[in-house]
């Protein structure tokens, strides 16, 4: 069986103001293309359909574009919910939609029940294991601790109790949204750390053939088994080195691998340029930069006059600029944000409480300071749902 494994459309997203309609209706395109053309037997979509919660209508109008097309062609497509998805949202009419070979896997409950389709060698069983954050579906799980790895296994435990009751070489696909031990983040991807771990590791989805997760913008081979497709587009600078595409995967008699990656259509390559304005602005080995969409980050000692009206003359599709003065970490002018970069919310309160107190929090105060977060977080996801 040929499956196509894409995720993270985020449908409704621009970039740095940019909007990327056209590019999210062009990569449409090109997967329904790739799909006719490449003999594709299932299409698998592993979260964030949509940017958030409550999509402009173009984006719906776009998804709604995405399903008639894949109907038209008659190929089943799994696709689950993301945490940047509402579940409740896009499950709306599961029933029915999936009378035309679309089939929604938005519930928790239901991650032990597999779509099953099948090829010339047999069955193979599709199980949806949508985004579960850990303080809202421990109880559906039984599992005492609100925790990302507890909840996946308790939803694989159902799995592998599922696929044993089916007959012998019936192959197995799970779809999961998450982040997995060894894969790559970048900035455009939401924090979904819970009690200070945000990642699972890999062996949880042991027990399957094939593990087509999203939440990664990158495209990453975890095991052989297990991978990422990563976002068809970018949406932030930090994946100007990333080549997106999808993997098509071809699932044999056995549940052997073979992936290979089709490359998607990009609106505009992403450059990231740093020196002085002067040095940008002359260095002729930034001539191949001048199309590309452009993160400055100038490193004058004093912020010179009309730096974006400057740099956009070169740059025409300059869209982000950074200042960075070159400054010892103890130069009090140093920036907050600076001062901030890549520390989470959790080492920034632990930060504050020893500039405040003279200490750090200790173990107690730390494990305060973790669930006040994770309360947070998780009463956001209810609130977008509601909304």
């Amino acid at each position: 069986m040929r499956l196509l494994h894409t995720s993270d459309w985020h449908l409704g997203r621009a970039f740095h103001r940019v909007s990327m309609f056209g590019a999210q209706a062009e990569f449409i395109g090109h997967l329904v293309t790739t799909v006719r053309e490449r003999a594709v037997d299932a299409v698998v979509v592993s979260g964030d359909v949509y940017d958030r919660a409550v999509p402009p209508l173009a984006a719906v109008e776009l998804f709604d574009d995405a399903l008639h097309r894949l109907a038209d062609l008659g190929v089943p497509t799994v696709m689950i919910s993301g945490n940047h998805d509402s579940a409740r949202r896009l499950g709306v009419g599961a029933g029915l939609i999936g009378r035309a070979g679309i089939h929604l896997r938005t519930e928790p409950a239901a991650c032990g029940t597999p779509v099953v389709l099948a090829d010339a060698y047999g069955d193979v069983a599709f199980y949806g294991l949508p985004y579960l954050e850990p303080a809202l579906v421990k109880d559906e799980f039984g599992v005492a601790k609100a925790e990302h790895e507890t909840v996946l296994a308790a939803a694989m435990d159902r799995v592998r109790a599922d696929l044993a009751t089916r007959a012998p070489g019936t192959r197995s696909v799970v779809l999961a949204h998450a982040f997995v031990t060894g894969g790559e983040a970048s900035d455009s991807e939401r924090d979904i750390t819970v009690g200070g771990v945000a990642a699972v590791p890999a062996g949880v989805f042991d027990g399957v053939d094939y593990t087509a997760l999203g939440h990664l913008h990158g495209s990453q081979t975890i095991t052989e088994r297990v991978r990422y497709s990563g976002s068809p587009l970018p949406y932030s600078f930090s994946e100007a080195d990333h080549r997106k595409s999808m993997w098509l995967i071809d699932l044999d008699a056995e549940g052997a691998i073979g992936a290979e990656r089709v490359d998607c259509p990009v609106p505009r390559a992403l450059a990231r340029i740093r020196g002085t304005l002067e040095e940008l602005l002359a260095d002729p080995r930034l001539v191949h930069q001048e199309e590309a969409w452009v993160e400055a980050t100038l490193t004058d000692p004093v912020r010179p006059a009309e730096p974006m009206a400057r740099l956009s003359e070169r740059f025409p599709h300059t869209l982000s600029l950074v200042f960075a003065p070159e400054r010892t970490p103890d130069d009090p002018d140093v920036s907050y944000a600076r001062r901030l970069a890549g520390r989470s919310d959790q080492e920034i309160a632990e930060d504050f409480v020893a500039h405040v107190r003279g200490a750090g929090p200790d173990e107690r105060e730390q494990a305060v300071l973790r669930d006040a977060f994770d309360t947070v977080r998780a009463d956001e996801s209810v609130r977008e749902v509601a909304r």
